[in-house]
């Protein structure tokens, strides 16, 4: 074969390769965190009286996946393929649970789970979520239960919690940002449960 006819079969090769690309390029991911509790100026914790650790989220296994999970009827979930969590679920929400109850009980240290510090830990708290989604009625829900236990691990608290919040618009901010909301609720009953505890 000639170069000139080596170049037009390459250049025809190319173009059909580009073009077949173009078809099957996929539609560019989206990635979402929580929103983030404010933080007062000063050290949370830093004089505090009390501690408290929070162990590892347990999700449930279809929660613990990159997208962010919509339930399309009363029986179906499903995970988003472009709308996904910038980092795992369980880590966004001990963080964000973290930072809440800190704002909301000043004269506690709140610290996340630490393998050297579980010997000396007062109390800790343990989550488990069963569902945090969106729904298909324009519902963003978290349910669960959540349990106190002292440093014996004695069980001080077992309170199941269901929160519900409307979406004010549609679309995935929207949900992420609903969602946020039913965090900031669950701080909210955490932190009144551990003041009576007191």
């Amino acid at each position: 074969m000639k170069p000139r006819g080596l170049v037009t079969l390459l250049t025809a090769a190319l173009a059909a390769l580009a073009l077949s690309g173009c078809a099957t390029s996929q539609t560019p991911v989206s990635q979402y965190t929580l929103p983030d509790a404010p933080i007062g100026e000063h050290d949370i914790g830093a004089t505090a009286e009390h501690q408290l650790v929070i162990r590892p989220i347990r999700l449930a296994s279809y929660l613990d996946v990159e997208g962010i999970v919509l339930q399309v009827d009363e029986l179906t979930v499903r995970a988003a393929r472009t709308h996904q969590w910038a980092e795992p679920l369980g880590r966004q929400l001990e963080r964000g649970l973290r930072d809440r109850l800190a704002a909301r009980l000043p004269d506690t240290r709140v610290l996340l789970d630490d393998a050297t510090r579980r010997q000396d830990t007062p109390v800790a708290l343990r989550i488990e979520m069963t569902r945090f989604q969106g729904r298909h009625d324009g519902q963003a829900i978290a349910e669960g239960r959540w349990q106190l236990r002292d440093a014996s691990g004695e069980l001080l608290a077992l309170t199941p919690f269901r929160l519900t919040t409307t979406l004010q618009a549609d679309g995935y901010p929207a949900l992420v940002k609903a969602l946020g909301a039913n965090l900031d609720r669950l701080a909210e009953q955490l932190a009144g449960h551990i003041r009576q505890l007191r």
